[in-house]
């Protein structure tokens, strides 16, 4: 629903073209520019929304407005507030809904942060215990947790796992749940739609798509548990700046448009490496014969811009890498222009030496699948 309450349309090209706008005002921008206040005006008696920098800001409203319009159409009861980055965002549900004597189950091939949130929950007496995304494995370890962490597909492996049946085994525990929602977006899937408590994203990815932007946020429908992590957020500052929201806003108008094209591309660019035999461990849930394929045809809507795989070397991976053109030897994934990395270069995963992550940009499927393929050939020794 817009501001107005009238509904903005039921396909993701006119949702995410016209989400989170305000009521149309004569002679007033379509998106309004973003606000910079540190303080508002406010004599007499504290009221109203917006206080004090800090705890919100016109330009944040908005733009929450329009991600809960993506994570969750035509939901009414669902909150969303938006943080200074994805870790930002992970870190007010962890740590906002646990305590001293709790246990939260991680994935123990997730995002490569959550070693360090690890630590630190087990710093503060939480109990972390860990399994594998595949099969559904962190069912193993369930009992008696506070909170279930789910992240599918797993970055950067690349592995599903079913949401719904988890949300349904965690919550007969007791259990909340969060969804890592990064790599799929809301027009990959939805988990609050799939059971899920909470849906967490970096919005630096592609969400906001142009490398620009650090921002996080969380979704979830249950008043309490977001109080808390809207506490969280004030309590830590955690908070993004408004020209970061307002980017964020406007390139979210986009989405749609670049999630097909960069989906269609990768799927393309991972029929093109299956047919080369220096490459191993190909990944993408797109592919039909792909171990995360079946999940992902269940639960998601698209499959994503991620393609990974192995080369045979660490050297080879590097001189792959030198050789391409089109795309940019850089981590993070989602943004426009394609990048790559052999990801083992920062140690935080269990990977193959010569294992690459792939995102996949808006670039002609045509030159970056040539690209990519004579990249392989030079860096042959």
């Amino acid at each position: 629903m817009s501001d107005s309450g009238t509904p903005v349309g039921e396909g993701d090209g006119t949702r995410a073209v016209r989400a989170g706008l305000p009521e149309a005002v004569k002679n007033e921008p379509t998106l309004p520019g973003p606000v910079f206040a540190a303080h508002y005006h406010l004599p007499g008696d504290v009221s109203g929304p917006y206080t004090y920098g800090r705890d919100d800001n016109p330009t944040w409203t908005l733009l929450e407005r329009a991600i809960g319009e993506l994570e969750a159409p035509g939901q009414e009861d669902v909150e969303t507030l938006v943080l200074a980055s994805g870790v930002a965002a992970a870190s007010a549900v962890l740590f906002s809904q646990v305590r001293a004597g709790d246990a939260v189950v991680l994935p123990n091939d997730g995002y490569q942060v959550l070693p360090l949130i690890r630590a630190q929950l087990e710093a503060y007496g939480v109990e972390v215990r860990t399994a594998p995304t595949a099969n559904d494995a962190q069912l193993g370890v369930l009992d008696g947790a506070k909170l279930l962490w789910i992240e599918t597909p797993s970055n950067p492996g690349l592995d599903t796992c079913d949401i719904r049946r988890l949300a349904e085994a965690a919550h007969a525990r007791g259990a909340l749940v969060a969804v890592d929602n990064t790599l799929a977006t809301p027009l990959g899937q939805r988990p609050l739609e799939l059971g899920a408590d909470f849906s967490v994203a970096s919005g630096t990815k592609q969400l906001t798509g142009h490398g620009d932007v650090l921002l996080g946020y969380v979704a979830g429908r249950d008043g309490e548990a977001m109080a808390a992590v809207r506490r969280w957020r004030k309590i830590v500052g955690a908070i993004p700046g408004p020209m970061e929201a307002w980017l964020a806003h406007r390139s979210i108008a986009t989405l749609q448009l670049r999630v097909d094209r960069q989906c269609a591309t990768a799927l393309t660019v991972a029929e093109a490496l299956r047919e080369r035999p220096e490459v191993t461990g190909l990944r993408y849930p797109g592919l039909l014969d792909d171990p995360a394929h079946k999940v992902a045809a269940q639960q998601m809507r698209r499959y994503g811009c991620v393609v990974s795989f192995t080369l045979p070397t660490r050297a080879r991976a590097e001189r792959f890498l030198d050789a391409l053109r089109l795309v940019d030897d850089a981590t993070s994934f989602g943004g426009v222009r394609s990048t790559a990395e052999r990801r083992g270069r920062w140690g935080g995963d269990a990977v193959p030496e010569g294992f690459i992550r792939l995102s996949v940009g808006a670039e002609d499927a045509e030159d970056l699948v040539a690209d990519v393929l004579r990249a392989l050939d030079e860096s042959a020794e």
